[in-house]
């Protein structure tokens, strides 16, 4: 365990980089501010504020990108309750979740549940079982979620009203949808929606991918 004044770099902390690049952002983007206990979380964490992750779990309460649809973890706000370390308790060891969407799409640190490209992100989208790989760190994936075409991401997970629907959502839900966008029925613009805590949805998606890889075997 690194100490606190370890892990806080005042030389070259990532910070600067962050609000560089939050102010060139073309997505829509806003920085909660701080947990008053960031200095515990970032104990948990245990991450350095020279690289961008800590610079998100020590100066931010997260990150919502495009209008609350994209939350990055950070050390929890009343908007974003979830805190980076906390929500990765009770997850698989392997993988380290960072972020995740409305429409209960999760992202992961690959810790070697997924291959060998450790520490690239994996997302679990909501209109599959599988894990898919983005080709990118935790740095660069930032990035590309302040710059990048969300648009053409997200093209089959959204619907024609889903901006004023998750302008006022919680970061700690996400939508269910029935049918679920994984089956062959499922449509974002045509399932049923309802809104679920994030946790509940998880808990559903992973008993279900559990179900299914049983029946294979």
């Amino acid at each position: 365990m690194k100490s606190l004044e370890e892990l806080i770099d005042l030389k070259e902390p990532a910070l600067a980089l962050m609000n560089a690049w939050i102010s060139s952002a073309t997505n829509h983007c806003v920085l909660l501010p701080p947990s008053a206990n960031r200095s515990e979380v970032l104990l948990s964490a245990q991450v350095t504020t020279r690289s961008l992750m800590g610079a998100v779990v020590y100066e931010t309460g997260g990150v919502l990108v495009d209008h609350n649809w994209l939350r990055f973890l950070g050390s929890g706000h009343p908007k974003l309750s979830r805190k980076l370390p906390e929500w990765n308790n009770d997850k698989a060891n392997l993988c380290y979740f960072i972020a995740d969407d409305a429409a209960g799409g999760f992202f992961a640190l690959n810790g070697g549940a997924f291959g060998k490209d450790l520490n690239n992100v994996y997302y679990w989208p909501p209109d599959s079982l599988e894990w898919e790989p983005i080709e990118l760190g935790y740095t660069e994936f930032f990035r590309w979620a302040l710059t990048g075409d969300l648009k053409k991401f997200y093209s089959g997970s959204r619907w024609s009203t889903w901006k004023q629907d998750v302008s006022s959502l919680p970061g700690d839900r996400c939508f269910d949808f029935y049918p679920p966008l994984w089956s062959k029925e499922g449509s974002a613009e045509n399932s049923r929606r309802a809104t679920v805590p994030i946790e509940e949805a998880f808990i559903l998606k992973t008993d279900i991918h559990r179900q299914i890889n049983e029946r294979k075997t």
